[in-house]
């Protein structure tokens, strides 16, 4: 069964924690970051990347070192502070089109090496590694890893009556989200907590693969120090009905020397092909693809729909089987350059844009995988395709801190 903890959390000075907190570093273009970074002295961008300019001259070692001392300067500076005793987090994300509400706690280690918190995609060794010396250098984690669990009355009744208690903090992002978070440090209500998800039996990975195999990897490394900390790691906790599931569309770069022509004929084989025209068409149900060729949209819906297993079903890898491998010469979809992954939560146009400019010759629209989909294959302990699922919420980093 499921096991949770409070944890000693460092957040934002209430006061600052509109400046503090920002999207993850991946997600700035470099003309957003020097700009952040420019104009917000209060950003954590700034514990992020402290040597930016001169970031891709340090070593790996001297750049989290100084992740390390401009982290514990927040600290002195009070910018950031830690709490009195451990405590959780609920946490609501108001978006235009979304609510999410989630748990924010620690997670066991045990728990994922036992498989009672399953995964559904792969990682890579060097990514697990690197992450792991970031977080034995630096000393926290500020990006949780996303786990969803079954519906459960009583914590939906409970997270909709803790909710309207005053807040911890309430905000609004530059991207104009509103953040809402309330603390739990009643000792009963912390327990409470821990038993409702210590009768759960499997908690789902749904997004951060990487840092929690860089948690194990680091507890395994560590764990004769006697830190606790390194027993658990930071999760965003939310109910499966609550997550949005996106899929990654695909663009290719070249036809791999058919003509348009050759092309369609040969996808006629697997796929039943309407041809849309200038409609904006995405696919409406599984085994539906949309593709951006020559100007014109197509419907492609698969002819035969038997399947052996469950990764075998799942569109990803019906459109690596079919199309990507057999007819565009891919087999790599991780590392393979002439291959661009776009989520499905950006427009269409994106797709249109891109493949009229010539940089690409054509681009496939899928349907996103459900959530019984992800569970069927991590129950199976079956692994999704690189770049399957697109999932939000997002976390925002500098909101709460994780000690290690």
């Amino acid at each position: 069964m499921a096991t949770i903890v409070p944890f000693k959390a460092v957040r934002p000075a209430r006061d600052k924690v509109t400046l503090v907190t920002c999207r993850s570093y991946d997600e700035y273009s470099p003309a957003e970051l020097a700009s952040q970074l420019d104009y917000n002295p209060y950003s954590f961008l700034h514990v992020l990347n402290p040597a930016y300019v001169n970031m891709h001259k340090l070593s790996e070692t001297v750049r989290f070192k100084s992740v390390h001392t401009k982290y514990r300067e927040y600290k002195d500076e009070e910018i950031l502070k830690q709490e009195a005793a451990p405590v959780f987090y609920l946490y609501e994300i108001q978006s235009k089109n979304k609510t999410f509400t989630g748990i924010i706690a620690g997670t066991s280690i045990a728990d994922y090496q036992d498989n009672i918190i399953k995964k559904h995609e792969d990682t890579l060794a060097y990514r697990v590694e690197y992450f792991k010396d970031y977080l034995h250098q630096t000393g926290f984690n500020t990006e949780p890893v996303l786990i969803t669990y079954p519906d459960n009355p009583e914590l939906k009744n409970w997270i909709t009556q803790r909710k309207q208690k005053r807040p911890l903090y309430l905000f609004s992002s530059l991207n104009r989200d509103k953040h809402t978070l309330w603390r739990i440090r009643d000792e009963q209500e912390i327990q409470w907590l821990q038993k409702q998800f210590g009768n759960i039996e499997s908690l789902y990975i749904a997004d951060g693969h990487h840092r929690s195999a860089s948690a194990e990897l680091l507890y395994e490394q560590d764990k004769s120090s006697g830190n606790v900390n390194l027993d658990y790691f930071m999760s965003f906790l939310i109910a499966e009905s609550d997550l949005k599931i996106y899929e990654y569309n695909r663009l290719v770069h070249d036809l791999n020397g058919l003509t348009k022509s050759q092309f369609l004929k040969a996808l006629a084989k697997d796929f039943d092909i309407e041809n849309r025209h200038m409609e904006l068409w995405k696919p409406e149900q599984k085994f539906e693809f949309g593709m951006y060729l020559g100007g014109e949209f197509y419907a492609l819906k698969l002819k035969d729909k038997q399947f052996e297993s469950a990764i075998e079903s799942l569109d990803a890898q019906i459109l690596y089987t079919k199309v990507l491998q057999p007819l565009l010469g891919i087999n790599d979809l991780r590392n393979d350059e002439r291959i661009a992954y776009i989520p499905g939560n950006k427009p269409i146009t994106t797709i249109k844009e891109m493949v009229d400019e010539g940089t690409f010759a054509v681009g496939f629209m899928l349907y996103p995988a459900s959530i019984n989909e992800i569970k069927q294959l991590a129950d199976n302990n079956l692994i999704m395709p690189p770049k399957s699922t697109y999932i939000e919420p997002k976390f925002r980093s500098g909101l709460v801190v994780y000690e290690l």
